[in-house]
């Protein structure tokens, strides 16, 4: 019986390689510091679930499911650790699914995305700093987030700012579904007329479909193809931020503060 666990959930991704890079060993840090907890996953996209299912033959929980499989099992302790970016849609559904299952335990809790507080902002901008190189004159360095239109999207502007604030103005954000997009990415490189080479990074803690096509793929409207049209050199990071361990660290901190914090049912 597992009477406490953490259960660490993730959006999910159909790139077996790099769940095994980015998601698991999040995992495997968070259970390695919670050694009185079972680890259980889940994730939040069905759409990544169905798939999983129907070509890998990898049947994975989503929430209420491995909600459901602990309370049975007399779990009376879960901490809920995303691996999650920000505060946005797929946090949101965490929360909304998991919460009719609060009177089914003793005591849940919830731990934080990568980006919440300010103090959160600060960890990521210096986890981001001690991972990038030197700055060299005439290289900038953009990084892809997913975007949404949640407007936990201004997450990616904060951090930004802050990356800008330490010095680190060669730093361009971008999103592939919100804003600001390879336009405005466009539009700061411009405004750095000296950028002759681009270093793309994935800003997502799996290198997955978008890293790999939407960022660093040879179809024309990869991001990479459009700056090697506009002339510029590119080079590619394709590591997502769940493969430095500065990061993984950030997600093991929110989820013991999650069992510190933890609310007690009456």
């Amino acid at each position: 019986m597992a009477e406490k666990a953490v259960l660490v959930v993730s959006f999910g991704t159909t790139h077996l390689d790099t769940l095994e890079k980015t998601i698991q060993p999040i995992e495997w840090d968070i259970a390695g510091q919670m050694p009185g907890r079972v680890q259980r996953r889940a994730f939040t996209s069905g759409m990544i679930l169905r798939r999983l299912a129907e070509r890998e033959g990898l049947r994975i929980d989503d929430v209420p499911q491995a909600l459901e499989r602990l309370a049975a099992e007399g779990c009376a302790d879960v901490v809920l650790q995303p691996t999650h970016i920000m505060n946005g849609d797929e946090f949101d559904k965490l929360c909304t699914q998991a919460e009719p299952y609060r009177g089914r335990f003793r005591r849940m809790s919830f731990g934080r995305p990568l980006l919440t507080t300010l103090e959160d902002y600060r960890d990521l901008t210096a986890a981001l700093m001690d991972l990038l190189p030197e700055s060299e004159v005439g290289t900038a360095h953009v990084f892809m987030g997913h975007g949404t239109e949640h407007y936990a999207n201004a997450a990616y502007c904060q951090l930004e700012y802050m990356l800008h604030d330490q010095g680190r103005t060669d730093a361009v954000l971008g999103t592939v579904e919100g804003y600001p997009g390879l336009e405005e990415v466009f539009h700061r490189l411009g405004e750095r007329r000296m950028v002759k080479k681009v270093v793309l990074h994935p800003l997502m803690v799996v290198a997955g479909d978008h890293a790999k096509n939407d960022l660093a793929g040879d179809e024309p409207e990869s991001w990479r193809s459009r700056l090697l049209a506009r002339g510029y050199q590119v080079d590619c990071e394709q590591k997502g931020l769940g493969e430095y361990p500065q990061i993984r660290a950030l997600f093991v901190r929110h989820a013991l503060e999650a069992e510190e914090t933890c609310r007690v049912r009456a």
